[in-house]
């Protein structure tokens, strides 16, 4: 087998087969290409790979001072790779199958309180046009607890607000409806009315929600950068990023006492053991409670 080709092959296969977004497949590939490289440098071949290689592969990488979730990460990669494999290329075992993913420790993700989230929002300079659309920017993060991603493929025709909802593309193109509260239906509705319709558009972005101001969709880079700057005027010294909004959004609902098979169809998350995380972070906030508060704590 040629590995040229067989990537090619299993781009193909991530896209039509998986329907996996651009950078999902990029990833895939990227994980690829390190055993690649690992096979080649160790005069290995796809056809007469056992378990016992794969294991070496791992502690090969493990020397790098890769993190766990990387290295699972890697992993996960390769056995999507060899079942392509054993699928698309009657290859006659799988090497990979047995092989267990290292032990993630699950960390609690950074939120912002409601006061810091009002201390950002206010960090923002409403007078300007890029002010109004950053406003409703954060609002719709916040709001929706979109990924940044969803964010920026945001779409005009997939904005429902008249009945207070949005539909989003999320992780393999799979399509959810979420709620929008009043602020984001507020600030979207003034950004669309008032400042997006004076942007010239370019050819191809006219569906898009959030654009630059040369009119192009904005980028998920440049949404990145605006929130670390409004951090910094807000003087909020948490590490943060567009995510930030999505894990208080979610946060915020389980502490609420939100259902949390409902928070788990607004985030997309496929399994709901993804979405008990922010369980933990309610028992992080009464554990400190009892810390701050308990005589004999």
């Amino acid at each position: 087998m040629i590995w040229k080709d067989i990537k090619a092959d299993f781009s193909r296969y991530l896209k039509f087969e998986r329907a996996l977004s651009t950078n999902s497949i990029d990833a895939y590939l990227n994980d690829v290409s390190k055993f690649q490289i690992y096979c080649e440098d160790n005069a290995l071949t796809l056809e007469k790979l056992g378990p016992r290689n794969i294991q070496k592969f791992l502690m090969y990488i493990n020397e790098f001072n890769i993190s766990p979730f990387t290295q699972s990460r890697i992993l996960s990669g390769l056995k999507a790779f060899f079942a392509f494999l054993m699928i698309e290329h009657n290859l006659k075992s799988n090497p990979i199958e047995l092989i267990e993913a290292p032990r993630i420790p699950r960390k609690i993700p950074t939120v912002l309180n409601i006061l810091e989230i009002e201390q950002l929002l206010a960090a923002i300079d409403l007078s300007t046009d890029e002010g109004m659309r950053n406003k409703a920017i954060i609002e719709t993060l916040y709001g929706c607890g979109l990924r940044v991603s969803e964010l920026t493929g945001l779409k005009c025709s997939n904005l429902f607000l008249d009945v207070e909802f949005i539909k989003v593309e999320g992780k393999g193109n799979k399509e959810r409806l979420v709620p929008v509260g009043a602020q984001a239906i507020k600030f979207l509705k003034m950004y669309l009315n008032d400042i997006r319709v004076h942007i010239p558009v370019k050819p191809g972005q006219e569906d898009f929600v959030f654009l630059n101001r040369r009119g192009s969709a904005l980028s998920r880079v440049m949404v990145f950068y605006i929130i670390k700057d409004l951090a910094a005027k807000a003087g909020i010294e948490k590490p943060i990023s567009p995510h930030t909004f999505r894990h208080s959004f979610a946060s915020h609902l389980v502490e609420g006492g939100a259902d949390l098979r409902a928070v788990q169809d607004m985030l997309g998350h496929e399994s709901i053991t993804t979405t008990e995380i922010y369980t933990h972070i309610d028992k992080e906030y009464l554990q400190s409670v009892i810390t701050q508060f308990h005589p004999r704590s």
